[in-house]
């Protein structure tokens, strides 16, 4: 008999196939009745799987009695309330590692595109505009001055890959670490130091917020605000305004406070490069993300340590 498993959200589909061959999988969403079904599997269900975006809820462990296992797809797990699994013994794994070069390429990326307005460019080209008129001038890359808001796998990821644009490096982050680059405690101090300016922070509460108004007025008129960490983390309504009013020179983002809802009125703005969600999302990547999430289930199965706790 299969054990039961409680797919929260829809995954990668080699994954979910894999998972679907193996266990009794029971995908909530297409459920007609949500409270119905929880109730049905709630004896029986101790794992559930979920992805970094949808997370789970104090609410839904609670009606998961003998839940053991939380498996999900991402390495953000800010949308898992984690104090509530501590507090019911349910162990959280997640997906690290795996996607740090995808991410870290998507930034380097939207900082190219954004500073030198490869997306604004194709648009001008298919537009039929370049016989017209020469485009107008962009902004060099190379030699500019980088500021990354966190220094974990992905900020370094993002700092080596920047040293090869003979870029200066500066990051913040709420201690100190042991590496090359300089640290900077104050947030703002950074940005008004730097050209560009990357979020690569955890999302959660802690950081909720932490790029706000202050900062993007000090990263000023020319400098290029990048995100591919979580939209939570910066104002976006003071982003918004910004850009909008030029006080803010650019900005690549990936990620945004109410996906797939992005605010209207950056549609028509040529300093920004919009994309959606999707830094780890190649093949490669999502591949081993899931291969990550059947080996925890695994393991938890056959007793086994999980392979990536979460602490």
């Amino acid at each position: 008999m299969k054990r039961d498993l409680l797919l929260i959200a829809p995954l990668y589909g080699p994954t979910q196939a894999h998972l679907e061959a193996v266990y009794e999988v029971h995908p909530l969403w297409e459920a007609a009745d949500r409270a119905e079904l929880l109730k049905r599997i709630a004896p029986r269900l101790e794992v559930a799987v979920t992805t970094g975006g949808v997370g789970a809820t104090r609410a839904l462990m609670e009606q998961l009695p003998h839940l053991k296992l939380i498996a999900c797809f991402g390495v953000g797990v800010d949308a898992i309330d984690l104090p509530a699994a501590r507090e019911r013994g349910v162990a959280v794994t997640n997906t690290p590692d795996v996607l740090t070069d995808d991410v870290a390429d998507l930034a380097i990326g939207l900082m190219l595109a954004t500073l030198r307005g490869i997306a604004a460019a194709d648009r001008y080209v298919r537009a039929g505009n370049w016989p017209r008129a020469n485009m107008a001038l962009q902004s060099k890359v190379s030699g500019k001055a980088l500021g990354i808001v966190g220094m974990g796998r992905i900020g370094q990821a993002i700092a080596r890959r920047a040293a090869a644009f003979d870029m200066s490096i500066a990051w913040n982050g709420p201690n100190p670490k042991s590496v090359s680059w300089r640290y900077e405690p104050d947030l703002i101090a950074l940005a008004r130091s730097v050209d560009v300016l990357v979020a690569a922070c955890p999302g959660g509460a802690a950081t909720r917020g932490l790029v706000n108004r202050a900062v993007l007025e000090a990263l000023g008129p020319k400098g290029v605000f990048v995100n591919i960490s979580r939209g939570s983390v910066v104002d976006e309504d003071a982003l918004v305004d910004l850009l909008t009013s030029r006080r803010l020179g650019g900005a690549g983002l990936d990620v945004f406070a109410h996906e797939p809802k992005v605010p209207e009125a950056l549609f028509s703005l040529d300093n920004v490069v919009l994309q959606p969600h999707q830094a780890s999302a190649t093949r490669e990547t999502r591949g081993a993300m899931g291969q990550l999430v059947v080996d925890n289930v695994a393991a938890f199965v056959a007793g086994r340590p999980l392979i990536t706790p979460v602490s």
